[in-house]
């Protein structure tokens, strides 16, 4: 089988084994990056490609007659043309729940350096305000207890489930939402009603057409002042104008998201310019843990492997 992954510096591989893959495979080559005008060329004679966010859209498929299998190096399809893929007999697989302990921690990461004010106490010690206190500490910006608070998650699946796990550990209430369009069953709560009662609400659900701007200016306005806002989920759940509005009129007490609409973004992006210690903002990093990505990386093999199988591993076409 003659393998090419195509944006393998996606998944940070100085510090992976990349053994598996090669193993896999009689031939595998690796690229660093691939821009649209190079796919075609690159997967001529492949009887398979590996992929993380390169688009195979139905031109290039079309022109692709050997291609036989896509694995993808994530959980999301967007970027691959399934009808098309399954019209022309070409197995889909994608990778699941390699970054869950990863997501989970690193939600937990971004609530405790809001809820602590550690930017803002960085800061302030870098500014010298600690060595110039006349006190042992330095107290300027009020740190809150996690113990107590209502946590509310939207998206309850396995992700959701372990942010859960480690609020409780911090003494957390835990209430579920049920996104639009879905069931009010096993005690989930409409959103409208469960964004006034909430302290912090993470988001960790797909953006489907359904979630696009779930939470817009009338759900920032319906939640608490003192409120935070977490999105480690997906880029355009969250409306980054109505955030951004919101932030600057202290509608909510802060937000943090490790995802954007456009990625990676503009460097004038609206988020980026804006300079307030309430809003963290990271790389979408949150599931790159080096565990998370050996784990996709041994997926991907396993993917592979198992075509000779019965029942392919993950088979999404």
């Amino acid at each position: 089988m003659q393998a090419a992954f195509l944006d393998i510096s996606s998944l940070g591989p100085q510090d992976l084994d990349l053994a598996p893959l090669e193993a896999a495979v009689d031939s595998l080559t690796f690229y660093d990056h691939t821009p649209p005008e190079q796919v075609v060329e690159r997967l001529q004679g492949a009887d398979l490609v590996m992929v993380n966010k390169v688009v195979l859209s139905a031109d290039v498929l079309q022109q692709l007659p050997n291609l036989k299998h896509i694995v993808i190096a994530a959980t999301g399809a967007n970027n691959i043309d399934l009808d098309v893929a399954r019209k022309r007999g070409i197995s889909v697989q994608n990778c699941q729940a390699y970054g869950v302990d990863s997501v989970a921690q690193h939600t937990l990461m971004l609530i405790l350096t809001l809820t602590t004010r550690l930017l803002d106490y960085r800061q302030a010690i870098q500014a010298g305000a600690w060595s110039q206190s006349p006190h042992f500490c330095l107290l300027d910006f009020p740190v809150e207890s996690l113990a107590g608070k209502t946590l509310g998650i939207v998206g309850y699946g396995e992700l959701g489930q372990a942010v859960g796990r480690l609020a409780e550990a911090f003494g957390m209430q835990i209430c579920v939402a049920a996104r639009p369009g879905q069931a009010n069953i096993n005690g989930r709560i409409p959103l409208a009603e469960l964004l006034p009662q909430v302290d912090i609400l993470t988001l960790h659900c797909p953006l489907t057409p359904a979630t696009k701007d779930l939470i817009g200016a009338a759900e920032l306005q319906a939640m608490r002042q003192s409120a935070l806002l977490i999105n480690c989920a997906r880029g355009g759940i969250v409306n980054e104008e109505a955030l951004l509005n919101a932030l600057i009129n202290n509608h909510i007490a802060g937000a943090a998201m490790d995802v954007l609409t456009v990625e990676p973004p503009p460097a004038d992006h609206p988020l980026l310019q804006y300079q307030d210690n309430n809003l963290i903002l990271t790389p979408h990093s949150a599931w790159a843990s080096r565990k998370a990505r050996q784990t996709i990386v041994q997926q991907l093999a396993q993917n592979i492997t198992s075509l000779a199988s019965e029942q392919p591993q993950f088979l999404l076409s």
